[in-house]
């Protein structure tokens, strides 16, 4: 089946957060919003057509996953990754987010620290501090127009916080993101066995969020962190879902990967009588999606591979003095605009207010975010060309 993803769809009045709320966030109606990370794509029609099945059996009460979205979260693992997992790994939960929520009480105790690696997805900062715990930060460095780990801050975060002799390691655990939001970076092989062996020596646990880990670009190929050896399969706990894959978030379904059962059994009793289990809905779109969607998925990725082009050309062409750090992997383009020289206030109101497009200001990132801005591409061409054609004459009028 071909995709018609030039389409622009009215998705107003719909209880859509991307749309329906722009307005009350950026303060205009007339604002292109580009934020949130949420797909302006119809979902692979496989998915509805399954949906539509469900809904006509009209009984929606309490329900359990069953075998099938276990065996194809699976199967998902061994075609995309070659990774063996065995099914009792796999936990369900409604989100990436409880998910990191429950990762992060289930290893700590107050007062227990947690690496970041800023600028990074805004949520992780709310997780550790709400768990009673501290943020370590261990910022990435940005040369020649790249993001990398910082491995000898990382080595000095775990002499500097260590805590009295004998008493155990404050660093209970390091969130790490891969793809990493909002910068782009597909870390490479190479990069996470460092990361991990700085990681396992000190006694800490990976929590690895690669709910990105399909949309990648140019022929990247992701790398799951427990997939390296069996000894990072058993101090990790991966975060996975199609819900940024297939566009499905508002069905609240995500595929937790947790081979070591001491660990998987400390996640379970800390998400137990907090944390419900999916929408029943969700776990007929994870089977759906994973068995069905790679046709409508191998558009998406050429599409969005379309969208990237145009966009660094343009900016090259049109927009010289922001400057790009073109993603590897996501929708979300980390863009840079200190050459402005505003200040991040001024920033959103120029870009709100001159452009008429909504970004999500850098400074919610964290460290390093000042000046920057992340904008979604995953929309509709002609979307990406106004919102362009904005921002162009917003900057040479400036």
């Amino acid at each position: 089946m071909k995709y018609d993803f030039d389409q622009i769809c009215d998705r107003k009045n719909t209880n859509c957060v991307k749309w329906d709320l722009a307005e009350k966030i950026f303060g205009r109606q007339e604002v292109i919003p580009m934020w949130i990370a949420d797909m302006d794509f119809p979902v692979a029609q496989p998915i509805v057509e399954a949906l539509k099945q469900r809904v006509e059996h009209p009984f929606y009460g309490y329900t359990h996953p069953g075998q099938k979205p276990v065996e194809a979260v699976v199967e998902r693992m061994w075609g995309k990754y070659g990774w063996k997992i065995d099914p009792e790994w796999v936990v369900f939960t409604p989100g990436v987010i409880p998910a990191l929520n429950s990762a992060v009480r289930s290893l700590t105790h107050p007062g227990d620290q947690i690496i970041l690696q800023p600028p990074v997805y805004h949520p992780f900062f709310p997780i550790v501090t709400g768990s009673g715990c501290q943020i370590v930060n261990n910022t990435l460095k940005l040369s020649n127009d790249e993001y990398n780990m910082d491995f000898d801050d990382l080595e000095s975060k775990f002499t500097v916080h260590s805590p009295l002799p004998g008493s155990g390691n404050r660093i209970k655990a390091v969130i790490l993101c891969n793809p990493h939001n909002p910068v782009g970076r597909l870390w490479t092989l190479q990069e996470l066995e460092k990361l991990g062996e700085i990681i396992i020596r000190n006694g800490a646990i990976v929590i690895s969020d690669e709910i990105h880990c399909e949309l990648l670009f140019k022929g990247r190929k992701h790398t799951p962190f427990a997939a390296i050896s069996k000894e990072f399969e058993q101090n990790c706990i991966v975060c996975m879902a199609p819900s940024k894959t297939f566009s499905l978030a508002g069905l609240e379904i995500s595929n937790i990967i947790i081979p070591n059962p001491k660990l998987r059994e400390a996640f379970n009793n800390a998400r137990s009588g907090i944390m419900p289990g999916p929408n029943l809905f969700g776990y007929i779109a994870l089977e759906a999606a994973y068995r069905q969607g790679d046709e409508w998925l191998e558009q998406v990725l050429e599409y969005l591979q379309g969208n990237l082009d145009y966009l660094l050309d343009y900016f090259r062409q049109k927009i010289r003095r922001i400057r790009v750090i073109e993603p590897q992997g996501t929708y979300l383009v980390w863009l840079d605009f200190r050459a402005l020289g505003l200040g991040d206030q001024a920033l959103r109101s120029f870009l709100t207010e001159k452009a008429g497009i909504g970004l999500d200001e850098g400074t919610r990132f964290g460290e390093g975010g000042n000046g920057f801005m992340r904008m979604n591409i995953a929309c509709p061409l002609p979307l990406l060309k106004e919102a362009l054609n904005r921002l162009e004459t917003a900057v040479n009028d400036f």
